[in-house]
């Protein structure tokens, strides 16, 4: 919050040209303990969709090219949200709040992100930047909050995709069948930090240069890796549907356990929804591809209520293939779909290495988008002189945000590495929904 002040507090916000305060050490301190001043001046000015998209687009220099369709974001939405989260949360969901209806559970979530993508829909369409919820707060609340949010949304990003790329490394032992973690123990280390992960390290380093070397490329492997998740997907339904059995959906395993299709009854649908809700998150990295899209009007609702819809209905269904397959009191929490395989289908063990290759793949391209969107975060963070200009550069012959993605990637190296973590994102989808009512009521 050091940076420059490049506007005055005025809603029309208008710009003063002045050196940058990360130009030199001596321009750095006196900022810095100038520092006050300038957040009561700054915390609660805006800026404008005109100045977003004009001024501050070009602070990054280069534009980035606008390669992407419809298809290209539906692929990228259904990337991101359909990674390994599904195949843990469902079966938390189920034997702990709502038993069968669960996938009643799922189709409520997903109202509920669709309602949200609405939200990410309307501000991307109206201010088409690279910028997502950061820069939609920072146009209605002020730079205070937008700068909260932006932090909030790095460190979610950098946090859970470093956890993502460990995960990568479970899944992909089980669906080779070995029973290792394939990660080196370093004794003299802590315990719990002491499990080298060179895979997840070699993951990220792969993708860092995917994402730096084109978008439309990203777009194309992350459409070849999403198909073929799909595939798995699809074919877990279909065992489901095809050895499960219809008592499931209201007999337990146990008799002495409630029974019928809502064993705990409408609160645990709400609640099953609640936790269910996390397989979700990945649609708000759609847009900050806005800057990319060729018909921002025509193809970013398509692509990002098209992608919600989509997943809405595989979750649903893959929901009622683990319901089928065993009583909801008998399902593992930890590995429900591989767990149903192994104690309700004799002679089908080995679909739970199945499991853990349509897994693998959904890490994969979960982590390609995420790992796109935290560098679009970081690009327009830097646009705002929150954060030194140096992050806002687009690079004249990739036309990516290379400085951003080069900058983060080290951090998610050390992470992945030794340490796995996640945090909270409520705050990333409250605000965009507050800023919906707040336009929507002055209009």
């Amino acid at each position: 919050m050091v940076q420059m002040e490049n506007h005055d507090t005025s809603s029309t916000t208008t710009t003063t040209t002045t050196s940058s305060s990360f130009s030199s050490f001596k321009t750095y301190f006196h900022a810095l303990s100038d520092t006050p001043h300038r957040l009561a001046r700054r915390a609660c000015s805006v800026s404008t969709s005109f100045e977003e998209t004009s001024r501050v687009r070009a602070m990054s220099g280069t534009d980035m090219k606008r390669t992407l369709r419809w298809y290209d974001l539906v692929g990228f939405g259904v990337g991101g949200m359909v990674g390994a989260g599904v195949f843990v949360t469902t079966g938390t969901a189920s034997r702990r709040y709502a038993g069968p209806s669960v996938v009643l559970s799922y189709a409520i979530a997903g109202l509920c992100a669709l309602l949200s993508a609405f939200c990410y829909t309307e501000f991307a369409v109206d201010m088409p930047v690279a910028g997502g919820a950061f820069s939609y707060i920072r146009v209605t609340f002020g730079e205070f909050l937008a700068f909260l949010t932006g932090a909030n949304l790095i460190i979610d990003y950098v946090l859970s995709n470093a956890a993502v790329a460990r995960s990568f490394t479970t899944y992909f032992a089980t669906a080779i069948g070995v029973s290792t973690k394939l990660r080196i123990t370093v004794h003299f280390l802590p315990k719990g930090f002491n499990e080298i992960d060179i895979l997840a390290v070699a993951l990220v380093l792969i993708i860092t240069l995917v994402i730096c070397y084109s978008t439309r490329e990203s777009s194309l492997l992350n459409m070849v890796l999403t198909v073929l998740h799909i595939m798995f997907i699809v074919f877990v339904i279909l065992m489901g549907f095809w050895r499960g059995e219809w008592k499931n959906f209201s007999e337990p395993g146990n008799p002495k356990h409630p029974g019928g299709f809502f064993p705990f009854g409408a609160s645990g649908v709400f609640n099953g929804a609640a936790m269910v809700y996390l397989s979700y998150i990945g649609y708000d990295a759609v847009s900050t591809m806005a800057e990319e899209v060729r018909n921002p009007v025509r193809d970013i609702p398509v692509g990002v209520s098209g992608s919600v819809i989509l997943v809405t209905v595989l979750y649903c269904l893959m929901a009622a293939s683990m319901s089928l397959l065993l009583p909801y009191d008998m399902i593992d929490p930890e590995a429900p779909f591989s767990g149903a395989f192994r104690g309700g289908s004799d002679g089908w063990e080995w679909a739970s290495n199945v499991i853990g290759v349509g897994a693998s793949f959904g890490i994969l391209t979960s982590l390609l988008v995420a790992m796109l969107g935290q560098a679009r975060y970081m690009c327009v963070i830097g646009r705002s002189r929150v954060v030194p200009a140096w992050f806002a550069k687009v690079h004249p012959r990739t036309c990516t945000p290379v400085n951003a993605s080069a900058f983060l990637a080290p951090s998610m190296w050390m992470l992945s590495l030794v340490f796995a973590g996640r945090y909270d994102t409520l705050l990333d989808f409250i605000w965009p929904s507050l800023r919906f009512l707040k336009v929507w009521f002055i209009r």
